[in-house]
């Protein structure tokens, strides 16, 4: 039987930030990988293939995720990676594209903790700390958080199911914190003690893996960004044990060259697809 841990640093991370409940299971060619507290998470309920798609693989592919989840009724998604790091796609636009489903073209880059590196034009007047992940703890700290990533979610997702997604995930990631695997970590603004950007960083066996990073619309562009992620992977090798700090984003955002110039270098090229459910 095969590891149950990816070859890919993106991959394998993603499954470190997933609930504690989550499972992971080799089967013949694949890893079946399930959050049972919430199954609708589309990339927490997902197959992991060992090699990208080929021409006629989608209905195989499907087949499997049917076999595997079809016993939760709640799953209505298919989500599918597939594991190599240098950014073969094979048949993802022909076999799943132009089928409805979304690709996700993401680059991975790592940083080794002595690399890791203030940038010139930071941010100096925000405050960075990390939230306290106890039970009622924070309270309107973490609702802020929540409230940020609302108003920058993607304009197909509807206000309250993104709201309510984000409460489960940040209910699960809590969890991770409170296990002592990292933190979430926010900037505040200096009068108003507001949240103006926030990340986290869910540390597992000395990887660091970075979560959601965010700033608020009216902030961004003004060095917020990068004073919080410095602060935020210097406290986590410091406090939490990472000795390897990965961030994972879209091939095409914006931010890739900010975070290169923090010390990150892109060591991965990774790809998956996913299939929304129609909504209710």
């Amino acid at each position: 039987m095969g590891s149950l841990v990816p070859r890919s640093l993106v991959w394998a991370t993603d499954l470190d930030t997933l609930p504690l409940d989550h499972t992971v299971q080799r089967r013949e060619g694949y890893l079946a990988v399930r959050s049972p507290g919430n199954p609708e998470h589309y990339w927490g309920t997902l197959l992991v293939l060992d090699d990208p798609p080929g021409a006629g693989d989608r209905a195989c592919w499907e087949a499997l995720f049917e076999q595997e989840f079809r016993d939760d009724p709640r799953v209505r998604h298919r989500t599918f990676a597939w594991d190599r790091v240098d950014g073969v796609a094979g048949a993802a636009e022909e076999e799943f594209v132009a089928h409805g489903y979304r690709l996700d073209d993401s680059v991975g880059l790592v940083a080794d903790p002595g690399k890791v590196r203030h940038h010139p034009r930071e941010n100096r007047e925000v405050e960075v700390h990390a939230l306290d992940a106890a039970e009622g703890a924070d309270a309107e700290l973490w609702q802020q958080v929540i409230e940020m990533e609302v108003a920058g979610r993607e304009p197909e997702l509807t206000e309250e199911e993104y709201r309510t997604y984000l409460e489960a995930r940040h209910a699960d990631r809590r969890s991770l914190f409170r296990a002592g695997r990292g933190a979430w970590y926010v900037a505040t603004d200096p009068g108003a003690g507001d949240v103006v950007a926030s990340c986290g960083i869910v540390v597992t066996a000395g990887r660091g893996r970075f979560q959601s990073v965010e700033t608020a619309a009216p902030y961004r562009r003004r060095g917020i960004c990068s004073r919080l992620v410095v602060e935020a992977a210097r406290h986590a090798v410091e406090t939490h044990g990472a000795v390897q700090l990965v961030i994972v984003a879209d091939a095409a955002y914006h931010a890739l060259g900010l975070y290169e110039s923090l010390g990150f270098e892109r060591r991965e090229h990774v790809y998956g697809v996913s299939l929304w459910p129609d909504p209710r």
